[in-house]
């Protein structure tokens, strides 16, 4: 049986993104993933796959960044694997060198977002160094969305021959059975949470930081809550970025109406729960939590970028904004919470696109004949 190692920074990017393929894939191949558990946030199980903890920052730092390669050379010498698939920046830069430097004969990294997109002057050239560096020393390269390989392609990060979407793009779709109407759960949680069962609750589910348009998505609320009562704004994922407390300064004469819940293992809970889900990001990759939205029937509005505009048909599945304008945002909003046949039809075509294009099961027969071809 051929040997398979995956390699990320955080626990977050594998109980939200990479859980499903490693548990598909371990009836095939002797599955081995390096991530930090360091981090504080438990990783959810993994039966059958091999997890080895190593302190991969997700931030630079040269001493701890030069010791994490020793050690996963000398972990990919040791163990002898047959592919190494490496996911997010700092971890591609760092793995795609030391599998290079061990010998393994296929690297594959993912694309999921070019943090370089929205950083200053120097912080783009040099991010952008690395995944240039990263490009050259895999052997193969995915984006996980057309429009991110487009982009990626334009700035001559990757050559068209050498990159590739798998079907319509996501790391590891939606499961459907999980990510679905739930009345009950809707109900559930609103009680819990003490929103009324007849409220509009506009959702944010993911990392609370900057780059998600957070501080925008508190801007737009405040304008919105003036003049619709019963709208609330949940907010669902860990504060990385202590963000918390301006938001509920902004929206300070609505901030009863403002909750939030952090991490949980259990995000389709609060997606049943919730009528709009926003997305104001600087920048995504894909926009994973869109389709799992969608598969519940609650449609998006999110930033017009590459990345969430292969997650969204605009006008379509959900409303698309102008990024880094809350404005816009409040007026794409407002259309959906003052227009419920619009929310629904839109809700609904969005259920029907996830359950066509992005099902979990599709996304995971994706990438194991990916592997299949690659490893012959």
């Amino acid at each position: 049986m051929k040997r398979i190692c995956f390699v990320t920074t955080s626990p977050l990017i594998v109980n939200f993104f990479l859980a499903p393929q490693l548990l598909s894939l371990r009836a095939r191949y002797e599955m081995t993933l390096v991530v930090n558990t360091g981090e504080g946030v438990p990783l959810v199980p993994l039966p059958g796959v091999d997890v080895v903890s190593l302190d991969l920052q997700r931030r630079w730092s040269p001493f701890s960044d030069l010791s994490a390669v020793v050690r996963l050379v000398s972990l990919f010498a040791r163990r002898h694997f047959d592919l190494v698939h490496s996911f997010s920046p700092k971890a591609g830069l760092l793995t795609m060198l030391a599998a290079r430097l061990a010998g393994v004969p296929r690297r594959v990294h993912t694309f999921t977002g070019q943090i370089w997109v929205t950083g200053s002057w120097p912080k783009r050239v040099l991010l952008k160094s690395a995944d240039l560096s990263i490009a050259r020393l895999a052997t193969h390269l995915l984006a996980d969305s057309p429009s991110q390989r487009d982009f990626l392609i334009a700035h001559k990060v990757v050559t068209a021959g050498r990159s590739h979407v798998l079907g319509s793009g996501s790391i590891s779709g939606v499961d459907a059975r999980r990510f679905r109407p739930d009345h009950e759960a809707r109900l559930d949680v609103r009680a819990e949470l003490s929103i009324p069962a007849d409220a509009q609750v506009i959702l944010f589910l993911g990392r609370l930081k900057k780059e998600k348009g957070v501080s925008e998505l508190a801007a737009a609320f405040a304008r919105l809550a003036a003049s619709h009562p019963d709208v609330h704004l949940l907010l669902v994922g860990p504060d990385e970025e202590s963000l918390l407390e301006g938001v509920l300064e902004t929206c300070a004469p609505f901030a009863d109406r403002v909750r939030n819940v952090g991490y949980t293992f259990t995000p389709e809970r609060y997606i049943a729960a919730s009528d709009i889900l926003a997305l104001p990001s600087h920048r995504e990759g894909f926009g994973s939590v869109i389709i799992e939205a969608a598969a519940a029937g609650v449609p998006a509005v999110a930033s017009r970028i590459y990345g969430i505009s292969d997650a969204i048909v605009d006008e379509t599945t959900g409303l698309m904004h102008e990024a880094a304008n809350p404005v816009d945002l409040a007026r794409q909003l407002e259309r959906l919470l003052a227009d419920e046949v619009l929310r629904v039809k839109l809700g609904t075509q969005a259920r029907e696109r996830a359950l066509r294009e992005f099902t979990q099961q599709r996304v995971c027969e994706l990438i194991a004949a990916f592997y299949q071809d690659i490893l012959q």
